[in-house]
């Protein structure tokens, strides 16, 4: 019976630095025992990864403390993009450009998204002993969010969007009922 295909070919060898790494001796003596290890290593655990302690399983107050501190980099991550979003509103100037409307526009769009969102974004970092300790957490979030808003704002009356002098709102004001009439008088 003939094959169906080609001849199957043989894996080509390995190169001998794989081989080499795949058969590291255990210990290799240091190559100059006058330099100290560095800070946190030690000898016993420069083996294939495998550590001289046994390892321990973090204690339900150290996970709270990580899933707070997370939550804490999360939370605060906004804060890092606000000096950023100024500088390129100012730099953007005040005149109605498209770039300037589509930035403006994004300044609010991201945030109203991640306030809609909160307690999904939050989700992943609450359970029972953590769910009083993220409130804190959770008002830095909506006040970063709610100041990338109000530079949005401050960016929308720069362009003169907002109505806040007497002249936007013409269409509402009375005419001025004069007390007194003079008339010039000819002899």
């Amino acid at each position: 019976m003939a094959p169906h295909g080609p001849p199957r070919l043989p894996p080509p060898p390995s190169p001998q630095w794989v081989i080499d790494l795949n058969n590291l001796p255990s210990s290799r003596p240091r190559p100059n025992p006058s330099i100290p290890d560095p800070p946190g290593f030690s000898q016993g655990s420069a083996g294939k990864g495998k550590s001289s302690k046994p390892h321990q399983t973090p204690t339900p107050t150290e996970t709270d403390d990580l899933f707070l501190k997370k939550a804490w980099e999360l939370a605060l991550a906004p804060a890092k993009s606000i000096p950023m979003n100024a500088i390129m509103m100012y730099m953007s100037g005040n005149t109605l450009q498209i770039f300037s409307i589509m930035m403006t526009v994004m300044l609010f769009m991201n945030p109203l998204k991640a306030l809609s969102t909160v307690g999904s974004t939050f989700a992943r970092f609450d359970n029972e002993r953590t769910h009083t300790r993220l409130w804190p957490v959770k008002f830095a979030y909506i006040g970063l969010q709610i100041a990338t808003i109000a530079l949005g704002i401050w960016k929308v009356n720069g362009m003169g969007l907002l109505p806040t002098t007497r002249s936007d709102w013409l269409a509402w004001e009375r005419e001025r009922q004069s007390l007194e009439l003079s008339v010039a008088a000819f002899k």
